[in-house]
């Protein structure tokens, strides 16, 4: 492993949604303080959409963490009235369904367990439905609130989406007993224009959609990642491989982190102190996710190359 080479703690550009190395890039702060200020609103309905791999486990990881967590929550909210009222911010008691493909009962059950409620396996859906009623008015009177994070919504049952509706219908005279956040990739979207569950849509008063990095912010998320991870040394990706990095993986965030990943190996591997354009060029012919794209990009400018010869040559022959 490359670690000592680098001077590392730790590998960078790992895969798992490690809170510690969140970016707070644009996007990704937009849509935390997005979920920050309508959880503590009180919404009953929040989504938040991304393509596949733009980080929308580790922001609802962070989003959970930070919820409850005024003296962090106020500098991402933004405002001085904000910030003040962070301080009397509501308590949240959270649950995180990581697993979408669930019908209502098991939906029910999985939501029991989360909220630490007693239950068995045999209990029906009323009774079930009876129980988290109960827990819920207890959350209210205790001064908590309920909310509930659901990954890959796109995945799940519409069955199991109404029964989330159902249980948002529950309410004092102020307001919602559960609130309900969908993560999902933009196949959601359409999910949600089903007929069937349309008065779910309609509830939906707070969005985001997710985008990647932009060109001008991966150079800072490396840098960060590296700095989380240990790194003291100089710049460590060359600005070649920063732009060639970002033109391959699209500012991706996974995939930013397999090929940097490879990358740094490959610099290793020659005993390098910098990963260069070519480490990231070799890294992505050995990445099946970027291939494809990595491809049509190199025939593209082969074929201008091409063009420009043929053009060369045609103008000598005049």
């Amino acid at each position: 492993m490359y670690l000592q080479h680098f001077g590392l703690r730790e590998p960078p550009f790992g895969l798992t949604p490690d809170t510690s190395f969140f970016f707070a890039c644009s996007s990704y702060q937009e849509a935390l303080n997005t979920l920050l200020v309508a959880a503590r609103n009180g919404e009953g309905f929040i989504k938040i959409t991304g393509e596949v791999g733009n980080g929308k486990t580790l922001l609802c990881r962070k989003f959970l963490s930070t919820l409850n967590q005024g003296q962090h929550s106020t500098t991402l909210i933004g405002t001085q009235d904000q910030a003040a009222d962070a301080l009397t911010a509501p308590r949240f008691i959270t649950a995180y369904i990581p697993n979408p493909y669930l019908e209502p009962k098991s939906l029910l059950l999985a939501l029991a367990e989360e909220f630490r409620l007693p239950q068995q396996q045999d209990t029906d859906q009323h009774l079930l439905l009876k129980g988290l009623t109960r827990a819920l008015l207890d959350c209210a009177r205790n001064g908590q609130r309920a909310l509930v994070c659901l990954d890959e919504a796109q995945a799940m049952p519409l069955e199991s989406l109404e029964v989330l509706r159902l249980l948002t219908n529950l309410e004092t005279e102020k307001r919602k007993l559960l609130q309900v956040v969908l993560f999902g990739q933009p196949e959601l979207n359409e999910r949600l224009r089903h007929n069937s569950i349309r008065q779910l849509r309609q509830r939906i008063s707070f969005q985001y959609d997710l985008q990647g990095l932009r060109k001008d912010e991966l150079e800072r998320y490396l840098r960060h990642r590296l700095m989380v991870a240990g790194y003291e040394g100089e710049t460590l990706f060359s600005k070649g491989a920063v732009g060639k990095l970002h033109r391959i993986t699209g500012g991706t965030p996974r995939l930013v982190n397999i090929v940097a990943h490879k990358a740094m190996m490959l610099a290793f591997g020659e005993g390098r102190q910098q990963v260069s354009s070519r480490h990231i060029r070799d890294a992505a012919a050995d990445t099946p996710e970027v291939r494809r794209d990595w491809l049509l990009w190199a025939l593209a400018l082969t074929g201008v190359a091409v063009v420009a010869t043929l053009v060369i040559v045609w103008m000598a022959m005049q």
